[in-house]
């Protein structure tokens, strides 16, 4: 279907914003009115650049209180109307949005507002212009679409119709089904947008907290189907007003957009495209740094054991059961310290999710193969992680580990089990919802409920994504000190069936686990029903215990590298959290030894 977003929803000039867009494949814009007046371009010269750019002006707004006013009142309004569909017409622009009335000057009177419609309307053929009314969840007498549709049904002209906005409607909780009575041909606008489900003034809330489809609480789907079904053939639109997205980057925002229209045009059964694939695991996790000394130090103390090099690159494998991390110390690692950089996804069909991943414009990276490399896809995710499809030794499919070549005498790793349990990986503060609806879209993992973490510097925001099944676990966090990159670090869950013995030895290598303040396993003693023993091993090893009806997570940190940090994980098979109730001490406590470095 045709897709346009209104220029409100994008931060910069005009100019940048129809770039953004354009680059981000939309079909069309919507203009709206104070970015035309700030624009230094005459309207003939923003129509040349649009058609440049491939983009249709869709909708030029807004009109305001036009309807159900006393005469003297819409005289003015009408003369108003004239120098805009003038305006219109050197825009290129064929359908203005009027939205109802919000003046004290408004009347409740029907007959009034679809008669003063019908002569803007009259006023608007002239010019070749339509116009879409507009119910806003706020106004004075007119506040759902029915009501607004009534108006437009008893106004009777050929050029008036309806403008649906998703947010108008399921703010108020109206039933979308009613869309379905509504004529296809006289729905002249359809505008979407998502929004957190919040208990506050809905005007407050449309202005500040809109956000694109999938990133909210709204049935999106089920609205786009019932409009469908009326006959709507018009653009799909987006109008987003959100204080995050109008301080980013326009080109990442307009591409955000855009992945979260094909998302709802599949959900809503409008479009196909390449199935989903969840990955089924985590191969490995690949560190970048400039100085490896630290970082294997720790993997060493961790139990790791470097079994293979990178037949053509500086790319050590490590390897603990069935964690992996690759630590890559090519020349444009940067000096700043160790960070994760690249995730590789075990897939079932690598193919088909790099197939998904670029119909869902996930930036694909190219990647430097020398002859015999393995074929590995990758993905650039929101915040630069590398997504890798990939799989491991599985009859048919290349794997990966034939690029690196075994190392001779590699040592016996430790005989318990340890795999990678979940990873961290902290966001930047405007791309926390493009990437929860990027993993949604693009891996198909389950967003879990976002949570509020207490930072002793402020709030730290997270959602986890998750396969069904549990074999992939992703949180996504935003911190409170977006600076602090040793406190706000990504980090490496790796579970193991013991994390006493597994915590004992990783200090008996010399490793440095998180000193955790006593007050924390003095209330631990208070809260849940342990022995004397476990706090006391508790206490010693800085081990963090939490308890859902699922059972027990019993978890631990070493220090900070760089921007990496492991945590060492025990969870009862029903578990299904993160320890969420500890971050505020595992917090203060990386505050705390950041000061004492």
């Amino acid at each position: 279907m045709h897709t346009s977003i209104a220029t409100v929803s994008l931060s910069g000039t005009l100019t940048e914003k129809l770039a953004a867009a354009a680059r981000a494949g939309f079909d069309g814009v919507e203009i709206f009115e104070n970015d035309l007046l700030a624009c230094p371009l005459a309207p003939e010269e923003i129509r040349a650049r649009c058609a440049d750019l491939g983009l249709s002006i869709d909708l030029y707004q807004p009109m305001r209180d036009v309807e159900a006013v006393p005469d003297d009142v819409f005289a003015r309004s009408l003369r108003r109307a004239r120098h805009k569909f003038e305006l219109m017409n050197r825009l290129g622009a064929d359908t203005v949005l009027v939205c109802s009335s919000v003046s004290p000057d408004a009347v409740d009177d029907d007959a009034r507002a679809a008669g003063q419609l019908a002569r803007l309307a009259a006023l608007a053929q002239e010019f070749g212009i339509r116009v879409a009314y507009e119910a806003l969840a706020w106004g004075r007498h007119v506040d759902t679409y029915e009501h607004a549709w009534r108006i437009v049904e008893a106004a009777g002209h050929p050029a008036l119709g309806v403008c649906l906005d998703s947010f108008h409607i399921l703010s108020r909780g109206s039933d979308p089904k009613g869309i379905e009575d509504i004529p296809g041909e006289k729905i002249f606008f359809l505008q979407l947008a998502d929004a957190p489900l919040l208990a506050m003034d809905v005007l407050q809330w449309s202005r500040h907290y809109r956000c694109f489809p999938g990133q909210g609480g709204f049935d999106l789907a089920g609205l786009l189907w019932h409009v469908l079904a009326a006959g709507y053939e018009g653009p799909l639109s987006l109008e987003v007003f959100n204080d995050v997205f109008r301080q980013a980057d326009a080109g990442s925002t307009a591409v955000d957009a855009h992945r979260s229209l094909l998302l709802l045009q599949e959900a809503a059964g409008a479009a196909v495209l390449p199935p989903a694939v969840v990955p089924a695991g985590v191969a490995f996790a690949e560190l970048l740094t400039a100085d490896a000394e630290p970082v294997t130090a720790l993997l060493t103390a961790l139990g790791f054991t470097r079994a293979a090099r990178h037949r053509g690159k500086p790319v050590d494998l490590w390897q603990r059961g069935e964690a992996r991390v690759l630590v890559n110390t090519a020349a444009g690692a940067r000096r700043d310290g160790t960070r994760l950089a690249a995730i590789g996804l075990e897939s079932p069909d690598p193919a088909a999710a790099a197939r998904r991943a670029e119909a869902l414009l996930a930036p694909v990276l190219p990647r430097r193969r020398v002859p015999g490399d393995a074929p590995l896809e990758a993905v650039a995710a929101p915040d630069g992680t590398e997504l890798f499809f990939c799989a491991t030794g599985r009859p048919g499919l290349p794997d990966w580990r034939a690029d690196f070549a075994d190392l001779p005498d590699t040592p016996a790793a430790p005989a318990t089990r340890t795999r990678i349990d979940h990873l961290a990986l902290t966001q930047p503060w405007h791309h926390f919802d493009e990437a929860t609806l990027f993993h949604r879209s693009v891996l198909g993992l389950t967003a879990q409920e976002s949570v509020d973490l207490a930072d002793p510097y402020g709030l730290m925001r997270s959602r986890a994504v998750t396969s069904v099944d549990g074999s992939v676990r992703i949180a996504l966090g935003v911190g409170a000190a977006p600076a602090d990159d040793t406190v706000h670090a990504a980090h490496i869950a790796l579970a193991t069936d013991d994390v006493v013995a597994a915590a004992r030895a990783f200090r008996a290598a010399g490793g440095r686990l998180l000193t955790v303040p006593a007050n924390y396993h003095d209330d631990l003693a208070a809260r849940h029903d342990l022995t004397d023993a476990e706090l006391d091993t508790y206490r010693d090893l800085g081990i963090l215990y939490d308890r859902d009806p699922g059972g027990a997570f019993r978890h631990c940190y070493t220090e900070t590298v760089g921007r990496v940090f492991f945590e060492l994980v025990q969870r009862d098979p029903g578990y299904q959290g993160y320890g969420a109730a500890n971050a505020p001490v595992r917090l203060a406590a990386q505050h705390a030894a950041r000061l004492l470095r």
